[in-house]
């Protein structure tokens, strides 16, 4: 579990910023990014991929309980079926925080929070493929080492007389 965030929050009360995390997510979605300060970029994080997480298992209950944070219809249902199929071979990564130059008038650091809309990388998935390989190789080698030893137990004796006869022939000379 993670540990609570101490000090201020980011608005005056925990019901605002929940209600002001609830718009950013529901900005973010509609537009596939949006430009906020840095601290509130990183709280929305976490909200929005929860929320892209529920979208991808598509049932009901995930609706509702997507429904309880974002009251938008019209975007639950984008996230449901175009961001939710978007992001079907990710697991996990959903957003993207690129950091900006600070807002002109007070000077807080400023960031974009984006959706990643960016196909699986190749590489990722020759790894998957990889780690597959070596799992189903790791199941096999039981199997197959138990073949080897018998034959390397049926080559020793084969070997002992072939010692026994270089070693009678020493003696004999």
């Amino acid at each position: 579990m993670p540990t609570p965030k101490k000090g201020p929050r980011l608005a005056s009360s925990p019901a605002h910023e929940r209600l002001m995390l609830a718009n950013m997510a529901t900005s973010l979605f509609q537009n596939g990014r949006i430009v906020t300060t840095l601290p509130k970029a990183k709280r929305l994080r976490p909200l929005a991929e929860r929320l892209i997480t529920f979208a991808k298992r598509g049932d009901l209950h995930s609706r509702r309980r997507v429904m309880r944070v974002i009251r938008n219809k019209s975007v639950v249902h984008v996230l449901f079926t175009q961001i939710a199929e978007q992001m079907e071979q990710r697991e996990g990564g959903y957003t993207r925080i690129v950091k900006i130059m600070p807002r002109k008038g007070d000077n807080t650091p400023a960031a974009i929070i984006e959706l990643v809309t960016e196909p699986v990388s190749k590489k990722q998935a020759v790894v998957k493929e990889a780690e597959a390989a070596a799992k189903s190789a790791e199941d096999e080698a039981p199997v197959a080492e138990a073949p080897v030893e018998e034959t390397a137990a049926a080559e020793a004796p084969a070997e002992a007389p072939a010692a026994e006869e270089t070693a009678e022939a020493e003696k004999a000379e």
